[in-house]
Order: structure tokens, then C-alpha cells, then sequence
């Protein structure tokens, strides 16, 4: 189930190690492909946001809506309270972020892992390499359709045993989610 406090963290932490500042499409891919590793690593992402082809590469389609969206003045959003919009098409963080208590310390490492290997590319430059590297993406032709987790397990090389097994286990999360939003 996704998370707006947990990918707001996320975002709040990537901002933070490039000094409260980023282009936003370098943002998203730089998220994107630290849910990519961690569905690797883990089977399922971080944030529970869904992955979508677009023009411009794969994206996280909430987390792409709530840097495209305005909150109205009674919502109340986590990723509206820490980040903020600039000039250029850019976001920064709107305070200083000391805790990062939604996130474990193994989320956070893979967040240095990606910012380590890719937070020195360009907002250009790391958007065409989502194309090329990101292999689950496929041009959608000026709309958008979803990218199945399971292309992403194929991309990141794993056989069809693998991907069938980290299938029903992303099956059985999603409805322990649906049950726990019950009882919340």
C-alpha cells in the first residue's frame, strides 16, 4: 500500500544529501530507481507507489502526482508540508529534516546507493538513462500504462520460478495491506 509519509522521507533524504535542492524529473528517477533496487533486493518497494511508463521514462505514478499537484489549503500532506516547489522545475525542502524515523536503515542505504552511483547525472542525463538501463520501461507514445512488477523482476535477471514465487508473495503483502487499512 503506498506511503506518503514514507516516500516523502525518501525524497526529503535524497534533497537533503544534494543539498536541499533538485530538479524534480531527476528527483522522480532517482526514487524510481531506488524502489527498482529495492524490488530487487527485497521483492516489493519501499513506498508501495506503483511504476509507470511515461514519455519522459519510468516513474513512481503517486509520488509523479504529488509533485505535480497543488494541495488544497484544508489538505493536509506530508509531502506538501516538507516540499516545495521552485522555480525551473525544481522542489526543495522547506525545513531542515533531522529524523528520518520512516525509513530503516537498510531503506536508507539503498538511497545512498543510488545517489552514490547516480545522484551526479544530469536532469537530462539520468532521465535517458532510465530509458536505456530500465529495461521494464517501453515508450508509451505520449500516454502512460503501468510497468508490472514482474517485468521488472525479468529486467533485473531473474528466471520465471523466481518471478512466479516474488509474484504471489507481492499477492499475499498487498492483501495483508488491504486488511490492515481495515483496522486502522
Amino acid at each position: 500500500m503506498f506511503s506518503e509519509p514514507v516516500v516523502t522521507q525518501m525524497a526529503a533524504y535524497l534533497l537533503k544529501k544534494r543539498g536541499n535542492r533538485m530538479a524534480f524529473i531527476k528527483l522522480i528517477k532517482l526514487l524510481y530507481l531506488a524502489e527498482r533496487k529495492a524490488v530487487s533486493k527485497w521483492g516489493e518497494p519501499i513506498s508501495g507507489d506503483h511504476f509507470v511508463s511515461m514519455p519522459h521514462g519510468p516513474v513512481l505514478s503517486q509520488t509523479y502526482e504529488l509533485i505535480k499537484s497543488q494541495p488544497s489549503p484544508d489538505e493536509v500532506s506530508p509531502w506538501h508540508d516538507l516540499i516545495r516547489d521552485e522555480d525551473n522545475y525544481e522542489v526543495s525542502l522547506s525545513r531542515e529534516v533531522e529524523d528520518f524515523d520512516e525509513l530503516s536503515k537498510a531503506e536508507m542505504r539503498i538511497l545512498d546507493e543510488v545517489y552514490a552511483e547516480y545522484g551526479k547525472m544530469g536532469r537530462f542525463q539520468i532521465r535517458d538513462f532510465t530509458h536505456d538501463y530500465c529495461q521494464e520501461w517501453e515508450d508509451p507514445n505520449g500516454s502512460s500504462f503501468p510497468i508490472k512488477l514482474e517485468s521488472i523482476f525479468r529486467a533485473m535477471g531473474r528466471d520465471e520460478e523466481q518471478v512466479k514465487a516474488l509474484r504471489e508473495l507481492n499477492q499475499e503483502q498487498r492483501y495483508l495491506d488491504q486488511i490492515k487499512a481495515t483496522l486502522l
